[in-house]
């Protein structure tokens, strides 16, 4: 093998959005004589000479294939569209390693998946991909994704739970040909992305279009965030987007998702006005509660009609992410340790019943091999057979 750039050392850390410090933690290096940061500095600036060992643990640590560490010099980053997202810098910083990682693996199972519809003849172009533009009324856009997937408003509402909801609606998507996932982190609680580095993620590709949610997020959110990434693939915009919607195109996909859940004319048959935001607060929740929609999406709604001013609404936002994080906090500590439903179960679900299908199809026709089905679906070849069912 031959030797190791130590510009590639450096270059997989600070990508994977590590501190020297906690690189260092991570990779169990140093010692009482020679900190861990400062043998990690070593090996970087080529004072030291890394073991075949600690790149091995290198690659495990930064999340990168072993055969990099070996590459003359650093590669170039790979595209992955706009950056719709505006974020406080350090946040930015923060969510980069991780959100890099995720966007890479999410490119990675969009080309499988689409070389394995190619192999079985399914290659089927997505006219709806890149079909509107700013031209449009949001609301009209509004009008033809409903036409488009066949989505009844009242039907949406009908079910118990915004999960059900969701479900219902994500399954419509998926049937035209978008694939739906629910990706929050790199495989365990320790890599989660915050919601405000990243909501949602849209791969505007003709033959297999991609769209991850960030299930860190609130269940009632879910839906919304759906209908904003749709929107993207419509105008055939790849790229992330985060919770604040400072850019155009993102307070489009906003009012486009928007008043296809909640449209204009019912906001009129309810009377808003309080002088206690608390009172507001608990009118909205409620509101939004009944139709299986987030009250952020209420008071958003509420604050483009004129109804609220931009000091309220974002008063109001604030304290629903309050309200969702002590909720999650209070759902953590009230686990008694009784069984939920199976890690297989939560894996299907979090993939969606349009990419286990495909996997499970294609590898009883001999067009996908486990290996292959294990990097589509996030998994480990051996579990492959488990999460797709009986083949």
């Amino acid at each position: 093998m031959p030797g190791i750039n130590p510009e590639v050392l450096v270059w997989a850390r600070e990508t994977a959005g590590l501190s020297r410090e906690k690189a260092a933690k991570a990779l169990a290096i140093g010692g009482s004589k020679v900190s861990g940061p400062e043998m990690l500095r070593r090996y970087e600036h080529g004072e030291k000479e890394a073991s075949r060992t600690l790149i091995a643990k290198m690659a495990g640590v930064y999340r990168r294939p072993l055969l990099v560490f070996y590459l003359p010099s650093p590669p170039a980053q790979a595209e992955r569209g706009e950056d719709f997202r505006t974020l406080p810098e350090e946040l930015r910083i923060e969510s980069k390693g991780p959100l890099d990682a995720l966007v890479r693996d999410i490119y990675v199972r969009q080309d499988l998946v689409k070389n394995v519809l190619q192999d079985v003849e399914e290659a089927f172009p997505r006219d709806y991909v890149g079909s509107i533009g700013f031209d449009l009324e949001p609301s009209i856009v509004s009008k033809k994704i409903a036409d488009l997937i066949g989505f009844d408003l009242y039907e949406f509402r009908r079910y118990g739970k915004p999960e059900e909801a969701f479900s219902y609606l994500r399954k419509l998507i998926e049937d035209i040909g978008t694939f739906v996932l629910l990706i929050g982190n790199l495989g365990s609680h320790h890599t989660n992305i915050p919601v405000e580095a990243f909501r949602g993620f849209a791969l505007s590709d003709k033959i297999a279009p991609f769209i991850v949610i960030n299930d860190m997020d609130a269940p009632p959110a879910r839906s919304f965030t759906l209908l904003h990434e749709f929107s993207h693939i419509l105008m055939g915009a790849t790229g992330l987007s985060g919770s604040r919607a400072e850019q155009k195109i993102e307070r489009y996909c906003n009012d486009v998702a928007s008043l296809l859940l909640l449209p204009a004319n019912e906001l009129n048959k309810k009377d808003w006005h309080e002088e206690n935001i608390d009172v507001l607060l608990h009118k909205i929740s409620a509101f939004a509660r009944s139709i299986n929609i987030s009250g952020s999406l209420v008071a958003y709604r509420l604050f483009t009609s004129g109804v609220i001013q931009e000091n309220t609404w974002s008063a109001l936002s604030q304290k629903f992410r309050e309200l969702w994080a002590a909720q999650k906090a209070a759902a953590k500590e009230g686990r008694d340790g009784s069984s939920g439903p199976s890690y297989y179960v939560v894996r299907r679900h979090k993939l969606g019943g349009a990419i286990v299908n495909l996997v499970q199809r294609t590898m009883r026709e001999g067009a996908l091999t486990a290996t292959k089905a294990g990097r589509v679906l996030g998994v480990k070849p051996a579990n492959v057979y488990n999460l797709v069912g009986t083949l």
